[in-house]
């Protein structure tokens, strides 16, 4: 190995500590149902909920530990809710969302139709935490997705890139590290501002037209940041700063995707806005 790479392995070493630092420790990810009764691939929709949710993790999460709170919400309120795993990286069990995102999104495309050929259902909905926001952009954008997508709601979606406070600024001060971070983690690499992922992603437009979006950020966010980057701009978009709903709420980039039922309940608006209620700090306890 050459020195200057052994020189830049700290660096990247710290940016992925930085990462999996907003991650719980994974227990386990699972292609078959939980206990909690999501991925119940006998579930049929309801004339109420007619559609399916898919739950899309972010970096370094996997279908289980994400949606130990969101999953079972979703489902006591009569959903079919759905989880996938994707980016995964050989040798890297229980962490996933490493890999190249427009591969990622391929692999969304896939379990989508998988959910819309078991559940019946003609369009599914879409809820993801972080980079589980920005990834389906993709799908909607570029492979045929939005026909079979009716919404996206994203919680602390990267949407514009995520600099970890600060820290990506670094990377110019050590020449070769973007490339190694590209080889060893290319879903990292994606996301950071300024990367060609993001700009074929966001070069003509955030949104695509037939598809309701939300964003639901946090102002304590210390990943996606700064957080208006989470914003996004189109016709059919409800930016929310969780803040607004209650000012009290201190969720940071992590809170706000694993057990934040004020972000929850703003899920479930977004899901079925025709019988939306006010969330409120009150909705912590609904």
């Amino acid at each position: 190995m050459l020195p200057w790479k052994r020189a830049l392995r700290p660096l990247a070493a710290l940016l992925l500590t930085a990462a999996v630092a907003t991650v719980p420790a994974a227990t386990a990810a699972a292609d078959t149902a939980p206990s909690s009764g999501w991925n119940d691939w006998s579930c049929k929709p309801s004339a109420e909920h007619p559609r399916p949710v898919v739950l899309v993790h972010g970096t370094l999460g996997n279908s289980v530990d994400n949606w130990l709170s969101l999953a079972p919400y979703l489902k006591d309120r009569g959903y079919c809710v759905y989880s996938l795993d994707y980016g995964q990286l050989t040798g890297v069990p229980l962490f996933y969302g490493l890999g190249p995102i427009d591969k990622s999104a391929e692999q969304l495309s896939a379990f989508v139709d998988k959910v819309l050929a078991a559940t019946g259902a003609a369009k599914a909905d879409l809820v993801g935490h972080s980079q589980g926001g920005v990834m389906p952009r993709y799908y909607l954008k570029f492979l045929g997705g939005a026909a079979k997508v009716n919404a996206l709601v994203g919680l602390a979606p990267d949407n514009h890139g995520a600099s970890l406070s600060g820290l990506t600024n670094l990377l110019p001060y050590f020449p070769g590290a973007s490339d190694l971070i590209k080889a060893t983690t290319p879903g990292l690499a994606d996301q950071i501002p300024g990367s060609a992922f993001l700009a074929k992603l966001n070069g003509d437009g955030d949104t695509v037209p037939g598809v309701h979006y939300t964003v639901i950020a946090t102002k304590y966010d210390e990943v996606a940041t700064p957080w208006q980057n989470d914003y996004l701009s189109g016709s059919d978009v409800h930016n929310v700063l969780l803040q607004d709903l209650c000012p009290l709420d201190l969720s940071e980039h992590v809170a706000i995707g694993l057990f934040d039922r004020i972000a929850f309940h703003e899920v479930a608006n977004a899901l079925d806005p025709a019988h939306a209620t006010d969330t409120t700090c009150a909705s912590a306890f609904s």
